[in-house]
């Protein structure tokens, strides 16, 4: 119970710390217990853009949905999306990437990263019906955290010195990574019943998560959370784009 505790603290704006005494080392596994997170943010934001739907036109419903998600997560991954274009756009070496991911202020990549995402995320969404756009959001949200938390089972941490927030996320075990993959998979299955054909929108986000490995090994020679949060995503965006093309076929 602490160790979920632990991932929706690290994720999400809910003080689980006040109801639960949670020990500093129970934050190294939390990326395992990333995709059950999703449960909570892809669910309130499809649930949000399906009752809002019936109100206001679906475009405005849709940037009601996820601004909800924004006020539940603090806009963490968004900050670390805005970092990454910043160091991967603007460092000209492994150092330079990593020194300019670590400043707090945001850069001309990191503007145009976030006006791209959330550009593209909305118009995704616009373009599906009310249903359809609720449980594919439900789908990817889980699902693409999912795929980024795996950067911790193949790259290793980038900065010597550690991580920002002084949490090292660990390997996952056998375990560990079943009960992952499994929280990522299972909300996927509601779009799927309501169009088989949907399910083939899973390797969007996969062919999503090679490209940004390969990037990160070759420019930094691993990971860093804000490696993670913007994985998470390009690889959400990667699959409301699948589910959008396959859904008008």
């Amino acid at each position: 119970m602490k160790h979920v505790a632990a991932a929706f603290t690290l994720f999400t704006r809910l003080p689980m710390w006040r109801l639960i005494d949670i020990p500093s080392s129970y934050y190294s596994t939390a990326v395992v217990y990333w995709p059950l997170t999703g449960w909570l943010t892809g669910g309130l934001t499809g649930l949000t853009l399906y009752l809002l739907s019936f109100v206001l036109p679906l475009l405005p419903a849709v940037v009601s949905a996820i601004i909800i998600r924004l006020l539940l997560t603090g806009a963490l991954h968004e900050d670390g999306l805005a970092d990454f274009c910043d160091g991967f756009g603007g460092g000209q070496n492994r150092e330079g990437v990593l020194r300019i991911m670590k400043d707090s202020h945001i850069g001309t990549y990191g503007v145009i990263g976030l006006i791209c995402y959330f550009l593209l995320t909305c118009s995704l969404l616009d373009s599906l019906p009310a249903e359809t756009g609720a449980m594919a959001i439900f789908a990817a949200d889980p699902f693409a955290k999912c795929c980024a938390s795996q950067l911790t089972n193949i790259l290793e941490y980038a900065r010597p010195e550690g991580a920002k927030n002084k949490i090292s996320y660990s390997r996952m075990t056998i375990g560990q990574l079943t009960f992952n993959l499994l929280s990522g998979i299972l909300p996927i299955t509601p779009i799927i019943i309501y169009s088989p054909l949907t399910a083939c929108a899973v390797i969007f986000p996969l062919i999503a998560l090679f490209f940004m490995i390969k990037i990160m090994k070759h420019r930094i020679g691993g990971y860093t959370g804000d490696c993670c949060g913007a994985t998470f995503l390009i690889c959400e965006a990667a699959m409301l784009t699948g589910i959008v093309i396959l859904t008008a076929i």
